[in-house]
């Protein structure tokens, strides 16, 4: 289910214009992170995919559907979103009943639903948290729980806004784990992030933003070789490809895998 923004401009009714002319191809199963200083214009653009927001001039598409035809409900069965902040979408006295709400809604069978529920607490988790209230988490655990629920509704599109934010390294390796599993089983994964590290370890393409527009759309290598788009974007490089910058390095290696690998070289 390929995604496409189309010359996609937005305004707020106070006259800002928070995204200017984007045109991104996305196509299905692929990993893309969005990057960018707070005010790029990165949420307000993801947040036309469900139907949050409709664009001011152009057209978004999920597959055949283009968005301006289509409810917010309707959308939510072909993009799972998941918020910033968890308390946006939890409303449940129980983890597992946020969990299941999405699956119900979209009219999965009992046993389709279960399947769907027990798989995402587990891949969050959160299994030993069921029948928790979700207030009485912390921050990093409802995060959590608001994926586990967009999990459960097995979108073929999954939208995470800043999903590393407030979580430790073991959460942050589970999320990675979850980015890959979505993308083994060909789910478009589209991130906002402002880690760099996460991004470059865990994303294949890298859209930077600045001031609604689109500044640079390749690689992570590439991207994260641009210092006027990174200057421009407020954005830093990974913090290998920085090391390897200080130590006087030609190559700007992303992930601990390749800078061990370049390692003999400079020994030698």
């Amino acid at each position: 289910m390929d995604v496409r923004f189309t010359e996609v401009g937005y305004t707020y009714a106070s006259g800002v214009e928070a995204v200017k002319g984007v045109t991104l191809e996305i196509p299905s199963g692929q990993r893309l992170a969005i990057v960018g200083q707070n005010g790029a214009g990165k949420t307000t653009l993801v947040r036309h995919l469900n139907g949050i927001f409709q664009p001011t001039t152009g057209t978004v598409e999920i597959g055949d559907w283009v968005t301006k035809g289509h409810t917010i409900a309707e959308l939510s069965a072909r993009v799972g979103y998941v918020f910033q902040n968890p308390d946006e979408q939890l409303f449940a006295r129980r983890v597992i009943d946020d969990v299941a709400f999405g699956p119900k809604n979209l009219g999965f069978d009992q046993e389709r639903a279960d399947a769907a529920v027990a798989a995402a607490l587990e891949a969050t988790g959160l299994s030993g948290e069921a029948e928790t209230h979700p207030h009485h988490l912390s921050l990093s655990e409802r995060k959590r729980v608001a994926l586990a629920a967009v999990l459960a509704m097995e979108t073929p599109v999954v939208v995470l806004d800043e999903p590393t934010t407030g979580q430790d390294e073991r959460g942050v390796r589970m999320i990675a784990a979850i980015v890959a599993q979505l993308h083994s089983e060909g789910r478009t994964v589209i991130a906002i992030t402002h880690d760099m590290d996460f991004c470059a370890e865990n994303f294949e393409r890298v859209v930077a933003m600045a001031q609604g527009e689109v500044q640079a759309d390749d690689t992570p290598s590439v991207v994260f070789a641009l210092p006027d788009v990174l200057e421009k974007s407020r954005v830093e490089a990974p913090q290998l490809a920085r090391l390897a910058d200080a130590l006087g390095w030609a190559e700007r290696p992303l992930t601990i895998g390749s800078f061990v690998d370049a390692l003999p070289a400079h020994r030698a």
